[in-house]
């Protein structure tokens, strides 16, 4: 009796010992080639706030985007490395900064900046994206105009922000409906950010970092069915329609489109989206966490898009989205990411191949979507000074015995505590980095509260990652 005692001692301390066995250490992740993207401007950042405060204090210029207009379309043609871009740049970010303290004026800037977009990403049609000269010009007016025109949002009255800016409304061959006013058709791809801090680490934890965590492939019926194609973390790759595609908590979306002068087939997109969608139908998809783009048999969100493109001769993605920082490739390895260039949702944007449609924001989200960026921006820089992806060591037997209770559900096609393909590890790393974020945006909105009370405007991005930074 007691040699069985004891061996049932043993047995339960032998199963105790292996749940509290830590994983195996990852190898070092082949971050790619390159260097990541940096403004290095924070003097221009200072220069600008001052001139904002400035117009505060001492009203307004007249207002006029005249000037900006006929230099954008002096530069038709021209090449990213033209000087007069960097001019271009700087005009829009002082005009900008005056007409963020004028709100009666901001809303002409940002319709205005629409059409500049679209005729950008025109003039970029010439470029070779996989040119750092290229990529990098792109960049700064994509990003940069985005960052400043949304300065200016966040200073407007929240009943006079505009929800959507309208882009280019390119022709579609294929069945459309209407969202949200806007005309959606088959083969559309929609951009959005997610809310959780896992999402503003896919945004902003590349070499270009950007505004969208998620992609969804649109499908339109010929009876005017709205649906979309999207790989979730939770569930791999499934078919929603338009109540579960809006309820799922977006902090912002994009509506792009195949230009027709991409296609050599109009009625491309929609078969593209009718493969997605058959595909989705007949079989399960896991998620893809390692993020490896042309191994189609697991799918992440942009490889949905991506792969039924391709099948059809499309490649979007002109120039991938890499990360070459060791401290970012490595923190991305701790959740799972095993591929540093792939089909990030941000870079989808700089595919000149693509017109933007429309893009929607509002006021609330916006500032959240800005929080959450410059906390992750804080994070990563923290991660570059050598800061590692933690996790509660205690918690990890309960986590393992969470694991194989998923693998049971999952057995059954049901949703379960941790997702096919996550590690009981990983999902304590992602309650982690919940948590941290949770912590530092906390600090970041209090402060926030203290430098309206004291200025009495919403700091701009930047003293938010510096707030982040003292947070951290």
């Amino acid at each position: 009796m007691r040699k069985r005692l004891l061996r049932a001692v043993a047995g339960i301390a032998i199963v105790i010992a292996l749940l509290y066995l830590p994983e195996c250490p990852a190898d070092p992740p082949e971050r790619s080639d390159g260097e990541p993207f940096t403004w290095n401007q924070d003097e221009v950042w200072e220069a600008l706030e001052a001139r904002f405060a400035a117009a505060r204090d001492h009203g307004c210029q007249p207002f006029d985007t005249s000037v900006l207009a006929e230099r954008l379309a002096a530069l038709d043609g021209a090449e990213p490395n033209d000087p007069r871009w960097d001019e271009w740049e700087q005009s829009l970010f002082d005009l900008a900064a005056q007409t963020a303290a004028c709100p009666d004026d901001a809303r002409a800037l940002v319709d205005f900046y629409g059409e500049a977009r679209t005729r950008i990403r025109q003039t970029a049609l010439g470029w070779n994206l996989e040119e750092t000269d290229a990529r990098q010009r792109l960049y700064r007016l994509l990003q940069g105009g985005r960052m400043a025109i949304e300065e200016v949002m966040l200073q407007m009255p929240a009943d006079e922000m505009p929800v959507i800016v309208r882009g280019e409304d390119v022709e579609g061959a294929g069945p459309c409906t209407t969202l949200h006013d806007t005309r959606v058709c088959s083969g559309d791809i929609l951009l959005s950010r997610g809310g959780a801090p896992t999402s503003a680490l896919i945004a902003r934890g590349s070499d270009y970092p950007g505004s969208f965590s998620h992609v969804a492939l649109v499908h339109v019926s010929e009876d005017g069915t709205f649906r979309t194609i999207e790989a979730h973390i939770e569930v791999g790759t499934k078919i929603a329609g338009v109540e579960t595609y809006q309820g799922d908590p977006k902090l912002r979306v994009m509506l792009l489109r195949l230009r027709p002068e991409a296609l050599d087939d109009p009625a491309i997109p929609h078969r593209a989206a009718s493969a997605a969608i058959a595909e989705a139908a007949s079989r399960h998809i896991p998620y893809d966490f390692a993020m490896d783009w042309d191994d189609p048999d697991k799918q992440f969100c942009s490889e949905v898009a991506s792969t039924h493109y391709a099948n059809e001769g499309v490649h979007l993605w002109k120039g991938l989205t890499k990360t070459s920082s060791e401290g970012t490739a490595r923190w991305l390895s701790r959740f799972g990411v095993k591929r540093f260039e792939t089909h990030g949702p941000s870079d989808l944007e700089h595919d000149p191949q693509l017109a933007v449609v429309a893009e929607w924001r509002a006021p609330e989200t916006l500032f959240q979507a800005h929080v959450d960026d410059a906390v992750v921006d804080a994070m990563l820089e923290g991660a570059a000074d050598g800061d590692e992806v933690g996790y509660s060591y205690a918690r990890l037997p309960f986590a393992r015995l969470a694991k194989a209770y998923s693998w049971v559900r999952g057995l059954f096609g049901t949703a379960a505590p941790i997702p096919e393909g996550m590690s009981a590890t990983v999902a304590l790393r992602v309650e982690w980095l919940r948590a941290r974020h949770r912590t530092i945006a906390d600090a970041v909105r209090a402060e926030v509260e203290t430098f309206r009370d004291e200025r009495g405007y919403t700091p701009p991005y930047w003293e938010l990652v510096a707030m982040a930074r003292r947070a951290r």
